[in-house]
């Protein structure tokens, strides 16, 4: 059983900057790849991006390549999202997630475990 926590949300004008992080414990970090998603309000969750196991990879969605970057530190357990150039449309809950077999990165329902996400709000 693996628990996720994410922090670093918050509050920021647009053009402005958030790191997100989710720590892991309970499993062997990695062994997972590591996505994050968002849900707005009254919206679908969607990917925004994934990152290997052993960090060789990322996969963004179009949204946010070139303004959002993902990395891990396995020794850590931690993965991270760095956005920036933030815009009122990124706002949203964050939620990272953890894929044990590792393929169909962008798919929500392949992904083993959760964390609670955590809000952030980008005004304009």
């Amino acid at each position: 059983q693996v628990q996720l926590v994410e922090s670093g949300g918050g509050l920021v004008q647009a053009g402005g900057s958030l790191r997100l992080s989710c720590a892991a414990s309970g499993g062997t970090f990695s062994s997972y790849t590591m996505g994050w998603f968002r849900r707005a309000p009254g919206k679908e969750r969607e990917f925004v991006g994934a990152i290997s196991r052993s960090a060789d990879s990322t996969y963004y969605r179009d949204s946010v390549k070139g303004r959002f970057t993902i990395s891990r530190d396995n020794a850590k357990n931690t993965v991270y999202l760095q956005m920036n150039s933030l815009k009122p449309e990124d706002t949203a809950v964050y939620s990272c997630g953890a894929n044990r077999r590792g393929n169909l990165y962008w798919r929500a329902n392949e992904y083993d475990y959760w964390g609670q996400g955590t809000q952030v709000t980008v005004s304009s």
